[in-house]
């Protein structure tokens, strides 16, 4: 600051707060039950709340045809988007669903880029997403231009790691909903971070070979010399000695 100070005579100091990211704008929940108990749960939750648009995010092609199947036997109109269809077929569904005349729009991640549906009021992970970023993007659908939307996400015992990651990706720890009448037998626990268990270990300070220190840290050189010194004139003066005496 000293130097700008010296450079532009008198500057100014401004701070412009971030936007909000998407995970921080939209109102996300989970719902812990089994794989064979999320269509009965998707179902309920459709039939029991007054909903606008909704779009299912399922993580296989076979998985939105299946999804848009039981949603239509439960009289929900619904439609299924996904690479195998038509782009004629798609631009249909996704028109439909613009226009409100579908209700629920089943899609995977590929076939929904692009996707732009003001108002859109919910998404639903029926399967969580094995990338965390992809479920940035697909909340992101009900976020848009800095409105609030609603996401919530179903998560089944072998879904536990990409919950994890996700959570970790977003810095948030998204809240459970406990109170629907299709939890999972067993209520999972989230896989707990590792901790560093390494000990941290004291650095003793070097010996010198006498085994005694310095105070310094180096090794006592002259000692060692010294005593070397002392110990060959011993052994010369020694043998000179008994040279003479033989003499």
């Amino acid at each position: 600051m000293s130097l700008s100070k010296q450079i532009l005579g008198n500057p100014e100091k401004i701070t412009i707060q971030p936007q909000q990211t998407t995970a921080e704008r939209v109102e996300q929940s989970i719902y812990f039950t089994s794989k064979s108990k999320k269509s009965k749960l998707l179902t309920h939750l459709l039939k029991s709340r007054e909903l606008g648009s909704t779009l299912v995010f399922s993580r296989t092609k076979y998985g939105a045809d299946k999804i848009a199947r039981i949603l239509r036997k439960a009289d929900i109109n619904t439609e299924a988007i996904h690479g195998n269809k038509t782009q004629n077929s798609r631009q249909n569904a996704l028109n439909n669903f613009k226009e409100g005349t579908t209700k629920v729009l089943v899609a995977t991640d590929i076939a929904a880029r692009g996707i732009d549906v003001a108002g859109l009021a919910l998404v639903v992970n029926y399967d969580l997403p094995n990338i965390p970023e992809s479920y940035v993007h697909r909340i992101g659908r009900t976020g848009r231009a800095s409105a609030s939307g609603v996401a919530i996400s179903f998560c089944s015992q072998d879904e536990l790691p990409y919950l994890k990651d996700i959570q970790r990706l977003i810095k948030q720890t998204i809240p459970v909903i406990k109170d629907h009448p299709f939890q999972a037998e067993e209520m999972p626990e989230l896989p707990k971070e590792e901790k560093n268990t390494e000990k941290k270990t004291e650095k003793k300070k070097p010996r010198s070979r006498s085994g005694k220190s310095n105070g310094s840290g180096n090794k006592d050189w002259r000692r060692r010399s010294n005593s070397k010194g002392r110990s060959g004139s011993q052994n010369r003066s020694g043998s000179q000695k008994r040279s003479g005496k033989k003499r």
